[in-house]
C-alpha cells in the first residue's frame, strides 16, 4: 500500500541515544489480586486491567487521569479463568480478549460486546501451547494479530506462533523452532513480553534479576532475528517484575510488582526508551504530524491558487461586463489581523465610490471552508483535516481578454493527527497574477506569491504532554493554458497546469515528555495536472444562473521530503524520515453563479480532492447585494466556522439593522440572531 509513498529511514549519525526511565508512581492491587502477573492498558489509557493466579480472574480498573495509575479504581473482576492466570492482552479496538493459563498452558480468546468492558465477555475458543512451553508466563501478539508469542520459563523460549486471520485463534499455527528466540542467557525465568509500536525493539521481564531485557529485531516482530541489548535494573521498585506494557507512545512504562503487589509507573526520557531510545517514528502520531507538516505546505499553496483561478475563470466568463466585481463577503474575525483586513473589503458591489482606486480597479473576496481525511497505516496515524480561510484581492482590466491583478488570503490549516495531537497552522499569503490571451478563446493564466506560516504543534495524551511552535515560508507558482469552444451559450473549455512550490520550515524544540527537536526542513512540490470544464447560461426574466462543473487529474511528481528529528535529551543523535509526496488525485468541482437584475449576486463552488489515501471536500462562497444607498445585505463567514447573515436599512435617520448566525462545523446546530435599532443625534 503506498500510503503517500512513505519511505521510512533510521540515520543514526552518531552513537546510540541511550534512555533514562524514571520511577513516577505506585499503585497497589493486593486487595484485588496478591499474586499479580499480567497488566495491559485500554487504547486511551483510561482503563487497567491486571490478571493474577491467585484470583485466576482479570480486574478492570478505570483511570481519571490517562496513563496515572495513581489515579486508578478497581471496577469489576471477571470469574476463574484458568487454574493459573498468566497474562491479558486485547486486540486495538477492545472487541476481543486473550488470557494465557499457564494451569493448562493455554490462551483462551473471549469476545466483548462493548469494547474495553470486561463484564460483557464470552468465550470463543482456545489454543495450547503445551507443545512448545509448559510453563507459559507471558503472551503479545504483532498489530494486525496474524502473529502470536509465548514466553515462559521451562524452555527459555519466546515462541512465535502465525495465524492466517488476525487474532483468531482457530487459524493459529506454530511458526517452528527456527523461528523462536532463546533468552535463558539473560534470565533463567523469563515473565513476560512485549513489542515496541513497530515491532522492532522486544522487552523480556527477567525475574531472576530483577530487570527488564531489551532486543533489537533486524526485521520487525520477527523474534528469531532479535540481539540483546542490555537491561534497566527495576530492583529498587521491586526484585520480582512479573510483567510490564508501554502507554500507546511510548512514553511511559509500567511493571507489575510481585513483592510490592502493585504496578510501577515510569517515565521514559524517550520512545520505548527502557536501554536504547526508539527512532520517535515508532510513534505514530510523530510519524502522522512529520507527513502532516509536509501535507500542509502543498495543501496551503492548493488553497491559495484556487481562489485565484476561480476568479480568473470567472472574468472570463464575464470579460464582456463593464462591473468586474464580485463575491463580496463581509467577514467578521475575532483574530486582530483577520480583523483588519476585512475593513478594506467593500460589504458590495459598488466599488469605486467605496474605495480612492481608479475606475479601471474591481474589488473581489471569496471565502472558503475545507474538510478532509487522510486514511490511517500501520505506521502513521490518522489525520482529520479542517481548513479555511479569505482572499481577496484587486484587478485591472486592460482589455477585454487581458488583466492583471493581486491576492491576499490569510488561511487557517487545523489538523488532528490521531487521539493526541494538533498541529494549527496560520498562514499569510500574498500572490500576483494575470491572464494573456493568445486570442480571444486562448488563454495562459500565471500566479506567482509568497507565504508565510506559523504553526503550533500541541501533543496531549497518550502519556506525552508536548508542545512547540513552528514558522515557515513559501515561494510559489502556477501556469496555467486553457482554449475555449463554445456553442451558443454553452462552453467546454480544457485546461492543462503547472504548479510549483517550495517551503522552508523552520527548525524548532518542543518542551515536555520525551520532547523532540526538528531540524529545519524543506519542502519542494510539484504537479501538472489536466482536466476542463464545463459552463452554460441560463436565462430568466430576472435571474441569470451560470451552471459550472469541472474534472480534473493531477499528477503528484514532488520529491521526498527530509524530515530530521532528535531528542531533546539526546540531541547527537539524529533520526530522519524521507517523506515521499509523489501521487494521483482527481478533483472533481460543481457550482453556479446566479446574479438577479436588482443587484443580488451568488457564487457557490463544491470541489472534492481524491488521492491515494486521502480525500478533501472545500465549499466556495461569495454574496453581496444593495438595491438602494439605505439597504444593505451580506454574507459572512468568521474564523470560528459561523455564518452570519446581515441586513441593515435606514429609515428616517433610523440605522435597523438585524442579523442571524448558524455554526458550520459543530455537531450540536447553533443558531442565533440580533436586532439592533440606533440613531445618531
Amino acid at each position: 500500500m503506498k500510503n503517500l509513498l512513505l519511505i521510512l529511514f533510521l540515520v543514526l549519525l552518531y552513537s546510540k541515544a541511550f534512555a533514562e526511565p524514571t520511577f513516577v508512581d505506585r499503585f497497589s492491587v493486593d486487595s484485588e489480586e496478591d499474586e499479580p502477573r499480567g497488566i495491559t492498558f485500554n487504547n486511551n489509557g483510561t482503563k487497567m486491567f491486571v490478571i493474577g493466579w491467585r484470583g485466576d480472574d482479570v480486574n478492570e480498573y478505570t483511570l481519571s487521569t490517562a496513563w496515572d495509575v495513581s489515579t486508578a479504581t478497581f471496577v469489576y473482576d471477571t470469574s476463574s479463568i484458568d487454574a493459573d492466570t498468566r497474562d491479558v492482552r486485547f486486540n486495538p479496538d477492545g472487541t476481543k480478549m486473550f488470557v494465557l493459563g499457564r494451569g493448562s498452558d493455554k490462551v483462551y480468546a473471549f469476545s466483548l460486546s462493548t469494547a474495553f468492558d470486561i463484564s460483557t465477555l464470552s468465550s470463543i475458543n482456545n489454543f495450547s501451547v503445551t507443545s512448545e512451553e509448559e510453563d507459559a508466563n507471558g503472551l503479545a501478539f504483532n498489530l494486525d494479530g496474524t502473529k502470536m508469542y509465548v514466553v515462559g520459563e521451562d524452555a527459555d523460549y519466546v515462541n512465535e506462533y502465525t495465524l492466517s486471520k488476525g487474532f483468531d485463534l482457530s487459524t493459529a499455527v506454530y511458526a517452528g523452532d527456527g523461528e523462536r528466540f532463546f533468552v535463558r542467557s539473560q534470565d533463567p525465568y523469563p515473565l513476560d513480553i512485549d513489542f515496541n509500536s513497530d515491532g522492532t525493539k522486544m522487552y523480556v521481564v527477567g525475574w531472576d534479576d530483577s530487570d527488564i531485557n531489551e532486543y533489537t529485531l533486524s526485521t520487525a516482530f520477527d523474534v528469531s532475528t532479535a540481539s540483546f541489548e542490555g537491561s534497566f535494573s527495576v530492583a529498587t521498585e521491586d526484585a520480582n517484575p512479573a510483567a510490564l506494557t508501554f502507554s500507546a507512545d511510548g512514553t511511559k512504562m509500567f511493571v507489575v510488582g510481585a513483592v510490592g503487589e502493585d504496578v510501577n509507573e515510569y517515565t521514559l526520557s524517550c520512545y520505548y526508551g527502557v536501554v536504547n531510545c526508539s527512532n520517535p517514528a515508532v510513534s505514530k502520531d510523530v510519524l502522522g504530524s512529520i507527513e502532516s507538516q509536509t501535507a500542509t505546505a502543498k495543501r496551503i499553496v492548493q488553497h491559495v491558487t484556487t481562489p485565484v483561478l476561480n476568479r480568473m475563470d470567472w472574468l472570463r466568463r464575464h470579460r464582456k461586463e463593464d462591473s468586474l466585481t464580485n463575491q463580496n463577503i463581509k467577514f467578521n474575525f475575532s483574530n486582530e489581523m483577520l480583523a483588519s483586513l476585512s475593513k478594506v473589503m467593500p460589504v458590495a458591489a459598488k466599488v469605486n465610490k467605496a474605495s480612492n482606486l481608479s475606475d479601471k480597479w474591481s474589488f473581489w473576496s471569496e471565502g472558503s471552508i475545507s474538510v478532509g481525511r487522510v486514511g490511517d497505516t500501520e505506521s502513521s496515524s490518522s489525520k482529520d483535516i479542517n481548513s479555511n480561510g479569505i482572499t481577496v484581492g484587486i484587478d485591472k482590466k486592460i482589455n477585454e481578454n487581458k488583466l492583471y491583478g493581486y491576492a491576499l488570503r490569510l488561511g487557517k490549516d487545523d489538523v488532528d493527527v490521531g487521539a493526541f495531537t494538533s498541529l494549527d497552522t496560520n498562514s499569510y499569503s500574498l500572490s500576483a497574477y494575470g491572464t494573456f490571451p493568445h486570442d480571444d478563446t486562448k488563454f495562459v493564466e500565471g500566479i506567482l506569491g509568497i507565504s508565510a506560516l506559523k504553526t503550533d504543534h500541541i501533543t496531549q495524551g497518550g502519556g506525552t504532554n508536548r508542545t512547540g511552535e513552528r514558522n515557515g515560508r513559501q515561494v510559489f507558482g502556477s501556469i496555467n493554458y486553457l482554449t475555449t469552444f463554445n456553442k451558443d451559450k454553452f462552453n467546454i473549455t480544457p485546461n492543462a497546469r503547472l504548479d510549483l512550490g517550495y517551503t522552508e520550515l523552520s527548525e524548532y524544540s518542543e518542551t515536555g515528555t520525551s520532547a523532540l527537536i526538528y531540524d529545519k526542513q524543506k519542502i519542494e512540490t510539484g504537479m501538472i495536472s489536466a482536466g476542463f470544464t464545463l459552463t452554460d447560461i441560463i436565462e430568466f426574466n430576472t435571474i441569470t444562473i451560470k451552471p459550472s462543473g469541472g474534472l480534473e487529474l493531477g499528477l503528484d511528481f514532488s520529491p521526498s521530503s527530509a524530515a530530521t528529528v532528535s531528542y531533546v535529551s539526546d540531541p547527537n543523535t539524529n533520526y530522519t524520515s524521507f517523506i515521499g509526496q509523489d501521487s494521483k488525485n482527481i478533483r472533481a468541482n460543481l457550482g453556479f453563479d446566479l446574479i438577479v437584475e436588482n443587484g443580488f449576486s451568488l457564487i457557490a463552488i463544491y470541489e472534492r480532492n481524491q488521492s491515494d489515501n486521502s480525500h478533501s471536500n472545500t465549499l466556495y462562497l461569495g454574496a453581496g447585494y444593495i438595491p438602494s444607498e439605505d439597504i444593505e445585505y451580506a454574507m459572512s463567514l468568521d474564523d470560528d466556522d459561523k455564518v452570519f447573515f446581515n441586513y441593515k436599512r435606514n429609515i428616517n435617520g433610523f440605522d435597523i439593522t438585524f442579523g442571524s448566525n448558524y455554526s458550520l462545523m459543530s455537531e450540536i446546530p447553533e443558531y442565533g440572531a440580533n436586532l439592533k435599532i440606533s440613531s445618531k443625534f
